[in-house]
């Protein structure tokens, strides 16, 4: 095991058995200033996930004892709820069900940009704390009621369909951070649609333009080549 020490909140698990990739995640991480262990191994990891403490854990689907499956399955089942993202080469849909089903949070396929996984890592730490979020979501003006479902700016019920809802909910758990395309698609439509058509560019447009009907300032931005990044400018 490999330890790497700095002052952040968060406690990463890298378990990975591909030198390369496991440099990779923990450089990058490393530059986010999180506190990094890895493992080498299916049982080495186990084993160092089973003692806690660890915000994510980041895990190679194939490894050359036990497979990620069950290293998540074992951690589930001993009701560690440590959020996991999942690293494989296996990119098919069934393969990422199975990751999904087996326990993981999150699935991520290789090759992979480091700064995307960073991202995930970002977004898994955010949902970990929703334990302890309020039951709104505020930002400047802007109310989520995420027992009503339903979302206001001052008086006026921004009257979201369904998928809006969501979509502005992912965004709003998310605030100040850039979310790829492939991040908001995965985590609104799931896996069972096309990430090569405009459903997110729809959808956002719908946003700002009830948004902007409402009042509400432009909290919508894109980021040119990366996404979108909800907040105040």
């Amino acid at each position: 095991m490999n330890a790497t020490t700095s002052a952040h909140s968060g406690r990463i698990l890298v378990i990975e058995d591909d030198d390369s990739t496991a440099e990779e995640i923990v450089a990058e991480l490393t530059s986010h200033a999180f506190r990094i262990d890895r493992a080498g191994t299916g049982n080495e990891g186990l084993a160092l996930a089973l003692q806690g403490g660890y915000d994510v854990i980041t895990l190679d689907r194939m490894l050359p004892d036990i497979d990620g499956l069950n290293v998540v399955g074992a951690l589930r089942a001993r009701r560690i709820q440590t959020p996991v993202l999942m690293i494989s080469a296996l990119s098919d849909v069934d393969e990422r069900v199975r990751g999904l089903r087996a326990g993981g949070d999150d699935y991520l396929t290789k090759p992979f940009a480091s700064d995307e996984m960073a991202a995930r890592v970002e977004v898994l730490l955010r949902r970990h704390a929703q334990a302890s979020e309020p039951t709104q979501l505020r930002v400047r003006g802007l109310v989520l009621d995420r027992v009503a479902h339903n979302a206001f700016y001052g008086d006026l019920d921004l009257d979201l369909k369904p998928t809006e809802y969501q979509l502005l909910e992912f965004l709003m758990r998310n605030s100040g951070q850039t979310l790829t395309r492939t991040m908001i698609f995965e985590a609104v439509w799931g896996y069972h649609f096309d990430p090569g058509t405009n459903l997110i560019e729809v959808h956002i447009a719908g946003l700002r333009k009830k948004l902007e009907q409402a009042g509400c300032p432009a909290l919508i931005q894109t980021v040119r080549g990366s996404g979108y990044l909800f907040g105040p400018i």
